[in-house]
């Protein structure tokens, strides 16, 4: 087996009885040309990294992004029959999006291979419930591929594999939906020995690691993304009706055709390319749009309160107020500050749980500030919480995102920020048993291994209501002090 540590193509076309009668891979004559490519490349990467077993190699890090029924499931097999048959005491773990596609696909394909490879008879292999491995039967304990579910609890089942002197190797299948907190901890896992990280999938969504990898993070990664048009052996039939029924640039077919990346994923309710052009809009206030603040508090010790700044068009200009670990006072300072400097048309303030106590702080102070509850019934809509696009929502903060969104859509103007548009992008949505429109809550998405979306909530708040035009003799009156009220109300009739 040494003869094939950097020639996985070679082992794959030798180990297993392709074309050879009496064989399921009678009819066969080795790899799809696209597999022949991959394991190719794998090999030249392994000959330039040249590791000596002592020093700590790059790792090796390649996606792939493809539409349905190339093989990436057989693939994967062979990888890893490939690095247990020629890597003494290297390590693995492997991941799909959910238990049952790790467990009766990527497993159960590896089960037909093993019995299919000349090095299978050395192998151990077990797919009991909770307990899917491979191993080398005379060193069960240190020579293995383990199956690990990508739930974000399970995390910590994917740090340092330990296996400094041998390979490291995280697959992951389906790679869309493992969660970030299991990329964030295999990246750890790379920094000793000879490690390999290879993901595939189906790019079902916009957002999330598997998207960055070929976005922010490419440079990274050595990425390949296949139309499964192309490749031989696919039911050509089905795609051309799938781009009739379709279209070809529909999310469809770039997802399960062409292996491109959604405009948005299905449940994405922000658009990535709307935001993508939102960062890049050059703000374009007008004369009388009103300065309104919205402002997030934090619920969790590793989110942030963050106070987000409007005017117009306009949510770039006026700089955004993040905090961290401050209490409700310390923030409730920080706000009046800003209202005293800023003088806005409206305040409004996440009350949910302990942002009731800024509200009331703010209001001892004599600040008019108006109280938003995220979970309280969608009023701003004309008739029955409907929107003017005509959308239901089930909650004030699904109506606020609602018109967050409108706005983006139409020109507005948002900080050059990552950590924004992972917040826009990130959220999912539903419909509740009335099918109006549902959030995914905050708490949802740490158990897909993001973060709150805080940023984003807070320039939602700014949509909580709308606000007047600002009269134009406004800063004169302001300047008698700056609590001075006179008779506009930017809430009146609603």
């Amino acid at each position: 087996m040494l003869a094939y540590r950097d020639d996985p193509l070679g082992f794959v076309r030798t180990q297993f009885p392709w074309g050879k009668a009496q064989s399921v891979l009678a009819a066969h004559e080795g790899p799809r040309a696209w597999q022949t490519r991959f394991l190719t490349d794998v090999g030249q990467a392994v000959r330039e990294r040249a590791f000596d077993g002592i020093t700590p190699a790059a790792p090796i890090q390649m996606a792939t992004a493809s539409g349905h029924g190339i093989g990436k499931s057989a693939l994967t097999a062979w990888l890893v029959l490939w690095l247990i048959s020629t890597r003494p005491h290297c390590k693995g773990a492997v991941t799909a999006n959910t238990s049952e596609q790790l467990k009766t696909k990527t497993w159960a394909e590896l089960a037909k291979w093993r019995r299919l490879c000349a090095t299978g008879p050395a192998l151990g292999y077990t797919a009991s419930r909770g307990n899917l491995a491979i191993f080398a039967k005379h060193a069960p304990e240190t020579w293995r591929f383990d199956a690990l579910t990508c739930r974000v609890e399970n995390s910590e089942a994917f740090a340092g594999l330990h296996a400094a002197h041998s390979s490291p190797v995280y697959i992951f299948d389906e790679a869309s939906a493992v969660p970030d907190a299991i990329w964030e901890v295999a990246e750890g896992g790379l920094t000793d020995g000879e490690p390999f990280w290879l993901v595939f999938g189906n790019p079902t969504r916009n957002t999330g690691r598997f998207r960055e990898c070929f976005g922010r993070l490419r440079h990274r990664w050595q990425t390949r993304q296949i139309d499964s048009r192309t490749v031989e052996g696919t039911n050509k039939d089905l795609f051309a009706q799938w781009v009739e029924d379709y279209g070809e640039d529909s999310d469809f077919v770039r997802v399960r055709v062409r292996g491109a990346f959604p405009r948005a994923s299905s449940l994405q309710f922000v658009a990535s390319d709307v935001v993508a052009i939102a960062r890049r809009t050059v703000p374009a206030p007008t004369i009388g749009d009103p300065l309104v603040l919205g402002v997030d508090v934090a619920r969790f010790g590793d989110d942030q309160s963050v106070i987000a700044a409007r005017r117009g068009r306009d949510a770039r200009t006026v700089s955004w107020v993040r905090l961290r670990e401050v209490d409700t006072m310390e923030l409730a300072g920080r706000v009046a500050e800003m209202i005293r400097t800023l003088r806005p048309d409206a305040v409004f303030v996440d009350a949910g749980g302990v942002g009731g106590g800024v509200v009331d702080r703010l209001r001892q102070l004599r600040f008019p500030v108006t109280g938003i509850q995220f979970g309280a019934k969608a009023d701003r809509g004309a008739l029955n919480a409907v929107d003017a696009a005509g959308e239901r929502y089930a909650n004030k903060r699904a109506e606020m995102w609602g018109a967050m969104r409108a706005w983006l859509r139409a020109g507005g103007a948002i900080p050059d920020d990552d950590a924004l548009e992972a917040d826009l992008t990130g959220v999912e949505y539903g419909y509740d048993a009335s099918d109006r429109i549902q959030l995914e809550k905050k708490e949802d998405m740490k158990k897909r291994g993001l973060a709150s979306p805080d940023l984003a909530d807070a320039l939602a708040l700014t949509f909580a209501y709308p606000v007047g035009i600002r009269p134009l003799d406004r800063d004169a009156a302001a300047d008698r002090g700056p609590m001075a009220r006179g008779d506009y109300d930017p809430f009146e009739g609603l």
